[in-house]
């Protein structure tokens, strides 16, 4: 199946270029806000997050009176990024350094290791490298104000939640109210995947951001110029399809699915992994000392080397673990199989596919899944995310689960579009006269944020707003196009936003549903150019971007182009099997969303000389004959 879409770069090599201290772009850009006592920096993979956190740290230990800087990670394999750095013979004042009992994340227990953390809060050591677990064990045995003049660092900071059940996020907000700590928090994305806020909107307010998108990272890399996403179906058992899509002579990580999902076989996950083995090719062996598989490629014995991290030894995962860490050229692996690892912090440069079978439910996951694909790395121009899915089947019994899997796979590809493509400044056009700048665009009727809260969500938080929008559950149901576009973006896309912003006055919401939809719909239009003129397809015809309004815009689906896209490579019967679901779960009228189509009813009305038909196989007419129906009902109610 080609790809639902492909993003190319410019290979500027800016995002990888040093300054005179040694700092990357972001890891620049984050340096300005060393002075923050709260900071959350949000940035891709690979963008050099870690390194990032080592300069604000050593200029807190150095400048800012900080005693000690803990860094917490999500997982052992992860601490690996954080270890000792001679950062002074690039030019910085300091050097990084962490000594071995200080570095948690090693194999043992949790008890010997609470015991260690608290010996270094009450020791002179600086730093210390930890895991989550680690953290909250030891917060047990500490006082908050144990916490003051330190900094913490915590990784993958969407692990943590408002909800109180939540021990990470309970901790965070403790030590907060109760000390001077400082804080440097950091992931890729800020989208859960659940309904939860990482943050309390009140805490929140408290953090400095420093956002580096995914399209500057990519845009600025040497050797990578494009990143294609796509998607693959399968019926039965994902490993009859594995073949199709598993391209041997690409470095990648295949990530089966987890054994209580729908999509694992239910023969166990060992004997998956067997199975995609004796696919691939023929075993010659194991290397005992790397655990590393060597295997004889079906067709023409190529040896290829195979990393298993499915496996539950910890002996044997640390081996393959600790060989993972060593390789040093794109001859020292070819394919890594794994089910929870190998996705945050994981480093494989020259990874050039990312294979993943199943639907996963999280942005941040699909985003961390993706970046181990997209570091530059001079053996590939290309990377490749591609996501197997099982096809929806009218004779299973979970098929409204399998509906709503593939729904929410799509919209995950749609959300990735937006992250992955280049970030538009939208202004108000104010006269005819008004001509936009390079990166702007002008738009008749258009609000510009009024406040900072504002400003700041458009600028940082579009594209986590986007993911809750696309994941709510009844946008799902509009998807395939069963509302009127205005209906999506004026009664819809407003409430989700007021949920998520409660604190937003009513003007702030509409600025920012906006920016949403005008962001949305300019980033997966069609467009062409004549002469210095361009043009983006709006309703099926070709408009000047000169001549954009809102008013215009707000007649668009702003998220209809991948299920348009998608539809293409489905079956007729998949598609009304999906349909046939989503009817099943109608969305509730409101009276908002009626008064909005009744214009269009009296319109429809004259254009076909009847009244739009609940009951017709258009989805928009069905609809509107709806809104009539919901009417009439309500005058009869009223008494008119």
């Amino acid at each position: 199946m080609p790809n639902l879409f492909e993003v190319t770069y410019q290979q500027t090599g800016g995002s990888t270029k040093t300054n005179p201290m040694g700092m990357r772009e972001m890891q620049a850009r984050a340096f300005e806000a060393r002075n923050s006592q709260y900071l959350l920096l949000k940035a891709p993979p690979a963008s050099g997050k870690s390194r990032a956190l080592m300069f604000l740290a050593l200029d807190k230990l150095h400048n800012q009176g900080i005693r000690k800087v803990i860094v917490a990670v999500p997982e052992r394999s992860i601490g690996n990024s954080f270890q000792s750095t001679a950062l002074s013979k690039f030019g910085f004042f300091a050097d990084w350094q962490v000594k071995p009992e200080n570095n948690l994340c090693t194999p043992g227990g949790d008890r010997g290791k609470v015991d260690a953390f608290v010996r270094f809060m009450k020791g002179a050591e600086q730093i210390l490298v930890c895991t989550h677990a680690t953290l909250r064990y030891a917060f047990e045995a500490l006082e908050e104000d144990g916490f003051n003049d330190c900094l913490l660092a915590i990784d993958e900071f969407h692990h943590v939640s408002a909800d109180a059940d939540n021990r990470l996020g309970f901790l965070l907000r403790s030590i907060m109210q109760q000390s001077t700590v400082h804080i440097v928090a950091m992931t890729g994305s800020y989208f859960r995947g659940d309904s939860v806020p990482v943050l309390l909107p009140e805490d929140e307010s408290k953090f400095t951001r420093v956002t580096y998108n995914y399209y500057e990272q990519l845009n600025g890399y040497t050797y990578l110029k494009s990143l294609g996403i796509g998607y693959h179906f399968y019926t039965r058992k994902y490993l009859s399809a594995i073949g199709e899509v598993l391209d041997t002579d690409k470095k990648t990580i295949l990530h089966i699915p987890s054994v209580r999902s729908g999509e694992s076989t239910l023969e166990g996950k060992y004997n998956e992994v067997d199975a995609i083995l004796d696919i691939i090719g023929t075993i010659d062996y194991q290397d005992e000392h790397t655990g590393v598989i060597h295997i004889r490629r079906h067709g023409d014995g190529k040896v290829l080397k195979i990393a298993d991290l499915v496996q539950d030894d910890a002996r044997a995962r640390d081996k393959i673990v600790g060989y993972l860490r060593t390789i040093k050229s794109a001859d020292d692996l070819d394919i890594i199989i794994a089910l929870g690892m190998a996705k945050e912090g994981f480093d494989w440069e020259f990874c050039e596919h990312a294979l993943t079978v199943g639907y996963r439910g999280s942005l941040t996951e699909i985003i961390q899944i993706i970046g181990r694909c997209t570091r530059d790395s001079d053996n590939k121009a290309h990377a490749q995310f591609t996501n197997l899915i099982a096809q929806p089947d009218a004779t299973d019994e979970l098929v409204r689960l399998s509906v709503n899997n593939m729904l929410k796979a799509i919209t995950c590809s749609l959300l990735m579009e937006q992250v992955l493509a280049p970030n538009f400044k939208f202004k108000t056009k104010t006269s005819e006269d008004d001509v936009a700048g390079p990166g702007e665009v002008k738009i008749g009727g258009f609000k510009e944020p009024s406040s900072g809260r504002v400003r700041e969500i458009i600028e940082s938080d579009l594209n986590d707003l986007k993911a809750v929008i696309l994941q709510d559950d009844t946008m799902l149901r509009a998807m395939p196009g069963n509302l009127d576009p205005e209906v999506i973006n004026k009664v819809l896309i407003p409430k989700i936003i007021k949920i998520r912003y409660p604190e937003l006055s009513d003007e702030e919401v509409e600025t920012v549903r906006q920016h949403v939809v005008a962001d949305s719909v300019l980033k997966s239009g069609e467009y062409k150019e004549d002469g210095d003129r361009r043009f983006i397809k709006m309703a099926g015809k070709f408009v000047n971007i000169d001549d954009l309004h809102i008013d215009l815009i707000d007649r668009i689906n702003p998220f209809q182009s991948a299920f348009e896209i998608l539809s293409k490579s489905l079956t007729a019967g998949v598609l009304k099997l999906i349909q046939e679901n989503i009817d099943a779960t109608r969305i509730v009228m409101s009276s908002e969303e009626a008064l909005l189509l009744w214009p269009k009813i009296k319109a429809f009305s004259v254009e076909q000389g009847r009244p739009p038909n609940s009951n017709s196989a258009d989805p928009i007419e069905a609809r509107m004959g709806e809104a009539l129906i919901y009417l009439r009902n309500a005058r009869r109610q009223e008494g008119v």
